[in-house]
């Protein structure tokens, strides 16, 4: 019963910054509770495993991230959508930080874990290729991308949400 319980202390400890991470990722309640349930399960799986890693946090960490990215890819191939490319940009509003979220749902799920992991969770472009699973150079034109993205979707809002 050592695992059960030293995972059962680990998840109940963690469970809440899963969550909010996840959250940033999806944009959405009910799919961050399911990507960090879906988390929990697989490192439950790997538990021994896991308490034998440097970094426990950044497996988890690492695990949330790809589950969502393996998760996003097979959405979308699952469904028959494209977009355009003249795309609407997202309305004026009041709350920049739902038209922030709203743009970050727009960008691709790999695109979108780049700029969370960087700007939100502020882990450095190793760091970030480290949780990802991929080089620093694949972090940075991600990086430079979704900013572009971001900036053409936000338009004057962008300017407003990343200075002080």
């Amino acid at each position: 019963m050592p695992r059960d319980e030293g995972f059962a202390e680990y998840a109940a400890v963690r469970q809440q910054r899963l969550y909010r991470q996840a959250y940033l990722l999806c944009g959405d309640r009910d799919k961050a509770q399911d990507l960090v349930q879906s988390t929990l399960l697989k490192l439950y799986r790997a538990w021994p495993s896991v308490q034998r890693a440097d970094n426990v946090d950044a497996y988890s960490y690492k695990t949330l991230v790809r589950t969502f990215v393996d998760g996003e890819r097979r959405w979308r191939r699952e469904r028959d959508w494209f977009r355009r490319p003249d795309a609407a940009r997202a309305p004026r509003s009041d709350d920049l930080r739902m038209t922030l979220l709203a743009a970050l749902a727009e960008l691709p799920a790999k695109a979108r874990a780049v700029v969370v992991l960087r700007y939100w969770e502020d882990l450095s472009i190793e760091q970030t290729a480290s949780a990802l699973g991929c080089s620093t150079g694949t972090v940075k034109s991600h990086s430079s991308r979704a900013l572009a993205v971001l900036r053409d979707r936000l338009g004057d809002d962008f300017h407003a949400l990343v200075t002080p």
